[in-house]
């Protein structure tokens, strides 16, 4: 091996087994609540152990989260960093009946292989803590929330068409439809009536739209819950139906367009169809109808699709004019969302008019921009006409004016809808928890007692779906019928079982006490840790999971169970790595990148160094081979320069590489805690640059470099800090503190002028980016007010001193 100041070549392979199995046996990340230091709750999305194991996109969160947790622990913070597995669920299933093996027994291999892949990566979790959602003492407390929900009559039974998967063989919830298609395989989804437990999530939609207000979350992702719950202020509006004592109730956020309204629509699904349909039409209602079977369960309305329809041949009355409407079917209206009814106003809404369009139906404006004349159809607000004694009102005025009146007519009331729909809880599959419910002809259904949880899936070798409705459980006769908890006669397990969902609907509050056998957790520790105060994960459960989440969240709240009505007070979605042809990876395209490979071959502080340096967590970047190499190129110059000064004991640094110290401090710790680690990264290889033109570095310089590195390279740093003669982990070292002083010592003054003349000054570090400078001269206030409203025609620059906007006068 090559020698440099008596330390071998760096050799990944041999130093990091051996810190990996070091922090293991010394318990260096066990955490411990403590009323001395200030807690960090850092938590990551856990991972459903499929049979592919890790990929460099999970590489690349977990990484995250590891940085994070080790930076606040070096900060002196009291840090939680957990792991576990999201193991239930339709994909193990699946994977088990093609492969013949049992679910659990898969199950156990994957979560192995994980568990192995994680370590390998040296990633910081406190493993004592490690927690499984088909762990029965873990989905023992699973099933005692569901019986908390159900006895607050939040979970109920209903028979109604829900969303069938004809491949997974199971009822899906709404959030698990995507454009129609089952979320998990792709298939297009059915309408299929079916017994359901049912989870009424509704009854939060307002607190969790409230709760998204207080939250430091990615904005898009508030958004997308926003979106979701989509409540909508409205208004019911009653068409009576023509020759008929029955009416059409639809629900509109535009009342003030009522007089453009040319036609009803209502779904196909309406329980009018049939009264209003006449016999001319009944023939084509009639195929249109099946037609359109084979989308029932996708939020066509939310889907850019054909508008298509047919006429029923009847007419509403409308509610001011009498004049008859027709009474059509399209597939842009659903059941499950408002009345299942719209009335249509096709110059003022895009649906209403491509539908118009297609079927020439007529076209009526009745709201009038007041700044220029627009194309239909016509959106946004303005003046209203052809409507009567209204026009010339403003729309937003008119809607209170024709709500009230509807009111006085008794045709309508100011009313909110949601889109937000119950939650489908029940799962017609085998691997999933056991809904602890017992039916009985006598007492009806009756909750398994707290004391006989949990209820435990049953061993069987038969576990395919049916296909039936009916779960592969309902077969287990001896474990189906049971004795009626209330009144001791016969009774019959609940067959369907929990979604994957359910597991991880409450699992942070479990880390917090993973062997706690009287409830979720203790009260003294969820004080002590709760809430999350950073959690990382992928934007794709912007709906499912983190929406189900803080559902459960805000009933355990009720229940005094948990003393917050949030979980996670700051949630940070990751960008994706792609292949290296800057697609999404996947199997199919043969662009995978495998971190068992790139650990083998480079070394895991290689592959976290160039996760980190790659470009900020939330952005998504495509792999490169030649910044993997980089990366390596890094960390064998940091333990080169280390072994070069490692016998610098007592020197005094220069003041030059100390303000640059000092500075690299600083933007590695800004980077960090706002997440752009490629900062970070970028001001160790900057720093690097001129320190190694020094033949003589101070010892204190070397360590504060080992600390910065510590949480991005832990492997390589345990080793040279030991080398170095350390006794402690670097995980226990204070992270360095910036000297404020020596840096605000070094900041210049730049005279700003614009034309020549001085219009203010600011105060930067020396040799700050020109770019930079610029934009902070901008927003000097008496600078902005001469370059307001003129072309800048040049900068110049004298580098610390001046910077002159040359510009042309306004003319």
């Amino acid at each position: 091996m090559r020698i440099i100041s008596g330390m071998e070549q760096y050799d990944p392979k041999t130093i990091e087994a051996k810190w990996q199995q070091y922090w293991l046996d010394h318990k260096t990340f066990a955490a411990q609540a403590s009323a001395d230091k200030k807690k960090m709750y850092i938590m990551d999305m856990f991972p459903y152990p499929s049979g592919d194991g890790l990929h460099v996109g999970h590489a690349k969160i977990y990484t995250a989260s590891d940085l994070m947790a080790r930076y606040y622990r070096m900060k002196g913070f009291n840090v939680l960093h957990p792991m576990g597995w999201d193991a239930f669920g339709l994909p193990t299933e699946n994977t088990a009946i093609k492969k013949g093996v049992h679910p659990a027994q898969l199950t156990k291999q994957n979560i192995a292989r994980f568990r192995k892949q994680m370590k390998s990566l040296g990633l910081g979790y406190d493993w004592s803590r490690e927690i499984n959602t088909t762990d029965p003492e873990y989905y023992r407390w699973t099933q005692w929330i569901f019986l908390q929900l159900f006895q607050m009559g939040l979970a109920y039974e209903a028979t109604i068409p829900i969303n069938w998967c004809p491949s997974c063989k199971t009822g899906l919830a709404n959030e698990e439809v995507i454009d129609g298609k089952c979320e998990r395989c792709g298939t297009s989804v059915e309408e299929k009536p079916m017994r359901q437990w049912m989870l009424r999530i509704t009854q939060y939609a307002d607190r969790l739209l409230l709760g998204l207000e207080g939250l430091d979350w990615p904005k898009h992702i508030k958004d997308i819950q926003e979106n979701w719950i989509g409540k909508s202020e409205g208004a019911s509006v009653t068409f009576e139906v023509l020759d008929s004592s029955s009416q059409v109730d639809v629900f509109t956020t535009r009342v003030d367009t009522i007089f453009g309204a040319t036609y009803v629509v209502v779904s196909p699904d309406h329980p009018l169809v049939e009264k209003v349909t006449t016999k001319a039409q009944a023939a084509a209602v009639a195929e249109y109808i099946e037609s359109s079977k084979d989308v029932g369960g996708g939020r066509l309305a939310d889907r850019d699709e054909d508008k298509t329809g047919v006429f029923t041949g009847g007419y509403v009355v409308h509610p001011f004019t009498n004049e008859k409407l027709p009474i059509w079917i399209a597939n842009y209206v659903l059941m499950t969302y408002g009345t299942g009814a719209v009335m249509g106003v096709p110059a003022h809404d895009e649906r209403d008019f491509a539908f118009a369009t297609t079927y020439s139906l007529s076209i009526r404006q009745v709201v009038m921009s007041t700044d220029v004349e627009a194309e239909l159809p016509y959106v946004g607000e303005g003046v209203l006409t052809n409507s009567k004694h209204w026009d010339g009102v403003p729309s937003e005025q008119a809607r209170e004016h024709i709500v009230a009146e509807l009111v006085e007519k008794s045709r309508g009331a100011k009313t909110t809808q949601y889109k937000l729909r119950d939650w489908v809880f029940s799962r017609q599959r085998y691997w999933g928890e056991p809904i602890p419910l017992i039916h009985c002809a006598t007492c009806g259904v009756v909750p398994v007692p707290e004391e006989d949880l949990p209820v435990t899936l049953p061993d069987i070798d038969r576990y395919e779906p049916t296909g039936t409705g009916e779960s592969p459980l309902a077969a287990v006769s001896d474990w189906v019928n049971v004795t009626c908890p209330s009144c001791s006669g016969p009774g019959k397990r609940e067959t369907n079982t929990m979604p994957q969902w359910a597991g991880s609907s409450w699992y942070w509050l479990r880390y917090v006490s993973p062997q706690y056998a009287e409830g979720v957790a203790r009260k003294e520790d969820m004080k002590a840790w709760l809430p999350v105060d950073l959690y990382l994960g992928g934007a794709e459960h912007a709906v499912l999971h983190l929406l189900y989440a803080r559902f459960w969240q805000k009933a355990l709240f009720d229940q005094g169970v948990v003393f917050d009505e949030e979980p996670f007070n700051c949630f940070k979605a990751v960008g994706l790595i792609l292949g290296e042809d800057n697609q999404k990876m996947s199997k199919s395209r043969g662009n995978v990148v495998n971190p068992d490979d790139v650990v083998a071959e480079y070394g895991a502080d290689t592959l976290r160094m160039y996760e980190m340096f790659v470009g900020p967590f939330e952005a998504s970047v495509p792999w490169d081979t030649k910044g993997i190499k980089g990366a390596r190129r890094f960390l064998d110059r940091v333990w080169n320069f280390v072994g070069k000064h490692q016998d610098a004991r007592s020197m005094v640094e220069d003041d030059n590489l100390e303000l640059l110290l000092h500075k690299m401090i600083k933007r590695v710790s800004e980077g960090i805690e706002e997440l752009k680690f490629n900062t970070g990264v970028a001001a160790m290889m900057e720093w690097l640059n001129e320190a190694e033109k020094k033949e003589a570095v101070a010892r204190s310089t070397v360590d504060n470099l080992l600390k910065l590195l510590a949480p991005f390279a832990p492997h390589m740093a345990e080793e040279l800090w030991s080398r170095l003669g350390h006794k402690d982990s670097i995980a226990e070292a204070a992270w360095p503190e910036v000297d404020d002083a020596l840096l605000n010592r070094a900041r210049v003054k730049v005279v700003v002028q614009v034309n020549g003349k001085v219009r203010g000054e600011i105060e930067v570090d020396p040799g700050l980016p020109q770019a930079a400078i610029e934009g902070l001269a901008r927003e000097v206030r008496n600078v902005a007010k001469y370059l307001e409203g003129v072309d800048v025609m040049k900068v110049i620059y004298v580098p610390n001193r001046l910077l002159n906007f040359v510009v042309k006068p306004a003319s």
